[in-house]
């Protein structure tokens, strides 16, 4: 029988059957993916072939993961050297943001557009608590739209407390699978409440049956909208951690640089502080924002090793 995963806990998975029957499910024996190794080889968004365990306790083997359509990896939050696949099969990654009460970095927005870029994974920046905003607050906004905005990305500005930009925000939703993330406190979960009326979620919420001192990872929740599409939630996700990426390769993940790419005088130039480079060019003629710029060399700087 075939499932789709709506939530998972590392060792146990929720399914839902084309008829929308759930399941508890565990994988049977260990599985493995090829080409991939993983903290967890099941992920919320997977279709999987299952087989039914007990039909009156509700509880199923997983036989196979169905082929993938994509997906997002991070560095485990447990295991340094090994992976963890957040969530599959997905049309759009929203990042919900903040400037105030707190306020998330430009730094933080750069390195989750890399990963979105890697793994061909949709982003759109959703800017939250905008009744919050002074002056100074709404001017940064604009001057980071009219950044983001000409390379792609799309960007919204919302306030769940005063249910304001809901309508632009729904209609970039519907009918997509959208895996939201953020940095605790920017009122995702007062988002999701918002866009699931009588929810009521708490981020910490965990099953009784089966995830019992889990809610500081990253196992991931899904949640069908009421105008149809589905979100997946990540509860405790601090930052996609960039794996499996060379530091030649880091440019390639910034649209505005990409293309520029093959002017450098060096075929493997860093664009820091080798001769003839036309990224750096680009900058200085103001082709290429100077944040951005920034926000590379900073991520660059951090690789310790050849990848990360």
């Amino acid at each position: 029988m075939k499932g789709l995963v709506y939530k998972s806990t590392g060792s146990w998975y929720i399914l839902r059957d084309p008829s929308g029957q759930s399941w508890n499910a565990r994988t049977k024996g260990v599985m493995k993916l090829e080409n991939i190794t993983s903290t967890n080889p099941v992920a919320v968004g997977d279709w999987v072939e299952f087989e039914i365990e007990s039909e009156a306790q509700g509880t199923a083997l997983i036989d196979q993961i169905l082929p993938r359509n994509n997906y997002i990896n991070r560095q485990s939050p447990r295991h340094k050297h090994q992976h963890h696949i957040v969530a599959a099969n997905l049309n759009q990654t929203v990042l919900v943001v903040t400037l105030r009460e707190p306020r998330t970095s430009q730094g933080f927005i750069d390195r989750f557009l890399v990963a979105a870029e890697m793994y061909h994974v949709k982003p759109v920046l959703v800017f939250n608590k905008s009744d919050l905003y002074r002056v100074k607050e709404v001017e940064l906004f604009e001057a980071l739209r009219a950044m983001y905005q000409p390379l792609g990305y799309p960007v919204l500005l919302v306030s769940a407390e005063k249910q304001e930009g809901l309508d632009e925000l729904n209609a970039v939703l519907k009918d997509k699978t959208t895996l939201m993330s953020g940095h605790s406190g920017v009122g995702k979960s007062s988002l999701l409440n918002v866009l699931f009326p009588g929810m009521n979620r708490k981020t910490q919420d965990v099953s009784g049956w089966s995830g019992k001192g889990q809610h500081t990872t990253t196992f991931a929740e899904m949640f069908d909208l009421p105008q149809g599409g589905k979100i997946i939630d990540t509860p405790g996700m601090r930052e996609f951690g960039i794996v499996d990426l060379s530091k030649q390769e880091l440019s390639h993940y910034f649209p505005e640089m990409k293309d520029l790419i093959q002017q450098c005088q060096f075929n493997n130039c860093l664009h820091s502080n080798e001769p003839g480079c036309a990224i750096k060019a680009a900058v200085n003629q103001g082709m290429i924002h100077e944040d951005r710029y920034v926000s590379y060399r900073t991520i660059l700087d951090s690789f310790e090793e050849e990848t990360y």
